[in-house]
């Protein structure tokens, strides 16, 4: 073989080479490019194990377990709740009853006052007595609006907590 085609073989073999260097260096950075971002693409994934996902029946395993735990407390305490309820609501028609009552009173003792012939300054007897009478219906009247108040705050705040709970 002649030295020429020996030297048209190792061109060729170099070019070669130089060409499989050429490729590998694009290779090494397109991987290089592709795994720049590993580091912190590892560290989200551990961050992220927390959310991993769990199979349906294990999540209604735990559904189901849960309601069998609160579920007795929750329907207790609803009975607690209906129970204040109809207290408040007994004391809430007692009152009303009491205040209809003194009204009654208070309308039944006008007549009777102005049949009674009453010595001479009695109008202002009368008059003193109305107004003492009035009084006491305006504070019967104030007291049984606050009662309601609070028994409509008090059922407020029981279905707020009860809310809070079921959640």
């Amino acid at each position: 073989m002649s030295a020429s085609s020996v030297n048209n073989s190792l061109a060729g073999c170099v070019a070669s080479l130089q060409g499989s260097s050429r490729l590998l260096d694009s290779s090494i950075s397109i991987l290089h490019s592709g795994v720049r971002d590993l580091p912190r693409t590892r560290r989200v994934m551990q961050i992220s194990r927390h959310f991993e996902l769990i199979s349906e029946p294990a999540l209604f395993a735990a559904q189901n377990s849960l309601a069998d735990e609160i579920g007795p407390e929750v329907e207790h305490l609803l009975r607690r709740v209906e129970e204040h309820l109809a207290k408040l609501e007994r004391r809430e028609k007692g009152l009303i009853s009491r205040s209809e009552l003194m009204e009654g009173r208070i309308h039944q003792n006008q007549p009777r006052r102005s049949v009674i012939s009453a010595p001479e300054g009695g109008d202002e007897a009368r008059a003193e007595r109305l107004r003492l009478l009035r009084n006491k219906r305006e504070r019967l009247e104030h007291t049984l609006e606050r009662l309601s108040l609070q028994a409509t705050h008090k059922e407020r705040q029981l279905r707020m907590s009860l809310n809070y709970g079921a959640r």
